[in-house]
């Protein structure tokens, strides 16, 4: 007996030749469509027996919020969601918003019919495999890599932030001093300390490192934009990469890293 359905996709092509594959095999299709802001509106009006939901992006906020209004306002249709080789999240995204189903949309036109039918009968129509690799991630998730630019950003104090920022852009001890009002001494102690917190020798293995690791970036759009811009310092974000590369030092460009003091 064939399955009264509709199919919402991403693309309206794909949509409408799924569409025509499933009515070829006996199918009732209600209508293809392409997802809009009346796209829940339309399954709720038609009222099917299974929704087909195609996703390119299983894990984007919101993107299953079509199948929350769909299951609030006719519980009856069983939503199957079409997507690619989803994320545990993806998956628990489509359950949790009350799809009945999640297969990969480059299985065969068989294994479609299969889960439409599974889910028009009320069971979970999603493939061992996925739940097997879902359960895996989720018991054994990936290391997250270290995000060593803001861990390096959580070292400095704000003025040492501007500190490096200017050090970064090529000013020397003096310019350091005048740009920020105070005295060539103490931007010194700023530049030695600021040395010291990332543990490099110089100026510009600190300008190197904060470019590579994207700490300027991070100070640009963080703690460092406000001071930055109490200063006029907030046109030369993000330059640490040329300096880094080709700053010519002047007399203290490469002030050595002090050393720790003695007990």
């Amino acid at each position: 007996m064939g399955v009264r359905l509709m199919v919402v996709d991403d693309h309206r092509l794909l949509a409408e030749a799924l569409a025509s594959a499933l009515k070829l095999r006996g199918h009732r299709v209600l209508a293809a469509a392409a997802p809009s802001a009346g796209a829940a509106e339309l399954v709720v009006s038609r009222a099917p027996e299974v929704c087909l939901l195609g996703t390119a992006a299983p894990a984007r906020p919101g993107v299953f919020d079509p199948v929350v209004r769909i299951k609030k306002e006719r519980p009856q249709v069983a939503v199957v969601v079409l997507g690619p080789v989803p994320s545990p999240r993806g998956i628990a995204a489509a359950f949790a918003a009350g799809a009945s189903g999640y297969v990969r949309n480059d299985e065969r036109i068989e294994g479609v019919e299969r889960a439409m039918m599974k889910a028009r009968a009320g069971e979970a129509a999603v493939a061992p495999q996925l739940l097997q690799q879902a359960f895996e991630e989720l018991l054994h998730p990936a290391a997250q890599p270290d995000d060593e630019g803001a861990r390096l950003l959580e070292l400095l104090t704000p003025r040492e932030v501007e500190v490096l920022m200017r050090v970064a852009d090529g000013e020397d001890t003096r310019l350091i001093a005048a740009g920020m009002d105070i005295a060539p001494s103490t931007a010194r102690t700023h530049v030695q300390r600021v040395l010291m917190k990332l543990e490099v020798g110089s100026r510009l293995e600190a300008a190197a490192l904060a470019a590579r690791t994207g700490l300027l970036d991070r100070a640009a759009g963080g703690r460092a934009a406000p001071v930055a811009a109490a200063t006029g310092t907030g046109t030369r974000m993000g330059t640490g990469a040329r300096t880094a590369e080709g700053a010519t030092a002047g007399p203290d460009q490469d002030d050595p890293a002090p050393s720790p003091p003695s007990p």
